[in-house]
């Protein structure tokens, strides 16, 4: 692995303190996942037009849940800049069947089930949920 160095080193007494982060490149995306960014995109900020919260529960190690996994982990900060105040939670429980739950006005909750889905269908669940009403 390569470093860098980040900021000039600071003295601090007699010792130089020097702040390195690693480079560790992300590996290419693959045409699934550069559609599942795609569909999170146009999301964008309509989040909150229909919906008052979404929530995903998942596992973290069991291979139902990988496509869950791989959507939060390639999707989630793009959701939450989009949607700052939008309640967007990730639940983790060993175990769990993977599923969205998306909560509209009133308290009408809708959940769909993901397990042994990609990133790809995950987003576009979530996209469905989004833009359907209650």
């Amino acid at each position: 692995m390569a470093e860098r160095l980040l900021c000039p080193p600071a003295p601090v007494g007699r010792l130089r303190i020097h702040v390195y982060a690693w480079y560790n490149p992300r590996p290419s995306l693959t045409e699934e996942d550069k559609m599942a960014a795609s569909v999170v995109r146009s999301l964008g900020s309509s989040l909150g037009r229909n919906l008052r919260e979404v929530r995903l529960h998942l596992c973290q190690t069991s291979a139902a849940s990988k496509g869950v996994r791989d959507f939060v982990e390639q999707n989630y900060v793009t959701l939450k800049k989009a949607n700052l105040d939008f309640p967007i939670l990730i639940r983790e429980c060993s175990g769990v069947q993977a599923r969205l739950w998306v909560r509209y006005g009133l308290g009408k909750e809708t959940s769909v089930l993901l397990d042994n889905m990609s990133a790809d269908q995950v987003a576009k669940a979530l996209q469905s949920l989004a833009e359907s009403k209650p």
